[in-house]
């Protein structure tokens, strides 16, 4: 067993980051509905008693902005950053020798497909401002990897997608061979699975697990599946379904899989298809918030199927139609953070 632990996500969390849409972000086109629904999303977690450590430009402005939340649960940090998705830029929290550390990643914006170059400066910034506490903040930049790209168990094994971090303009295109022996020193992955099956339209992550399949309590796998024929991503996430029942925990036992529908289509103003999907929700201390996209009896569905793998968590659904037509989600917006990490409270 490694002595690094990659904190799972169901573990208990000090607070949930978020950074505010702003002018110079592609939200700059309907910058008043996307703070609109960053406004949703943090009046629906403070409700809820999670904490919120929100990024802004401005900070007062912010304030005004999320006057309905309960202001002793939100700080705010200035920065500078390119886009809002923090999940991909934000710091993995992992266990080292039972300390706690934030590791920064490099990010590329998803395989230089779009600028990130305030992204990738981020985590170092709260460490100059001070936000985190002494000796957690790990300099990991040599290496590209993005939170939406990986999931884990707390327990060693680490779930992700060959299409995402094989890809050439990230690391290079290194075999899988390499990237287990990085992710076990990195992360301490002991046992990889790789799903080479599944995949979005219009999705420009190439394939982050978290549109896709999610480990959840218990040997679980939460995967997003359909049952519609005529679906032009039948065939795909089929495959990815047969892939997935062949999967073995650490022990050497099969997954219990839970399928999540699949939204119905999603377009953009020119027709181009969206990629909505309900894997994209977030776990934060005996919640989960789930992403829901005006679809009463689709959504209902995931919100009763999602009880399934977390059977003792409160579900509360988050409309996130205007996050969507920036092709990402809830879980693409924040990134939770254990206690031991911030120096804000």
């Amino acid at each position: 067993m490694s002595e690094i632990r990659f904190i799972a996500e169901w573990e208990p969390v000090e607070c949930v980051m978020l950074a505010l849409p702003h002018k110079d972000s592609d939200w700059n086109y309907i910058l008043e509905e996307s703070l609109d629904q960053y406004r949703r999303i943090a009046e629906t977690l403070t409700a809820s008693g999670i904490r919120i450590v929100l990024l802004c430009r401005n900070a007062k402005e912010a304030s005004t902005l999320m006057s309905r939340c309960d202001r002793e649960l939100i700080r705010y940090v200035e920065a500078d950053y390119n886009d809002t998705w923090i999940r991909d830029y934000g710091m993995i929290t992992v266990e080292r020798n039972g300390r706690l550390r934030a590791l920064d990643f490099g990010f590329n914006a998803w395989g230089l497909k779009f600028a990130a170059d305030k992204d990738n400066l981020v985590n170092l910034s709260l460490k100059t401002k001070g936000c985190l506490l002494s000796d957690t903040y790990r300099n990991e930049r040599d290496f590209i990897l993005e939170g939406g790209s990986v999931e884990s168990d707390g327990r060693g094994t680490l779930m992700t997608t060959s299409e995402c971090l094989r890809s050439p303009n990230r690391n290079g295109g290194k075999t899988k061979e390499e990237l287990n022996e990085i992710l076990h020193d990195r992360l301490g992955a002991d046992h990889v699975l790789w799903l080479d099956h599944g995949s979005l339209i219009g999705d420009d992550t190439d394939s982050h697990i978290d549109t896709l399949a999610r480990l959840a309590p218990d040997d679980t796998i939460v995967f997003t599946g359909t049952r519609d024929f005529d679906d032009p991503q039948f065939e795909a996430l089929l495959a990815m379904r047969a892939q997935l029942s062949m999967f073995r925990t650490a022990e050497g036992n099969p997954f219990n899989l839970v399928e999540l529908p699949l939204p119905a289509a999603i377009c953009d103003e020119e027709g181009n298809r969206l990629p909505a999907t309900y894997a994209n929700y977030l776990v934060a201390n005996g919640n989960i918030f789930m992403p829901t996209y005006g679809q009463p009896t689709l959504d209902s569905l995931a919100m009763r199927t999602i009880r399934i793998a977390y059977p003792n968590h409160k579900v509360t659904g988050i409309d996130c139609r205007t996050l969507i037509k920036q092709h990402g989600s809830l879980h693409c917006a924040t990134m939770q953070v254990p206690a031991g990490i911030f120096n804000l409270w």
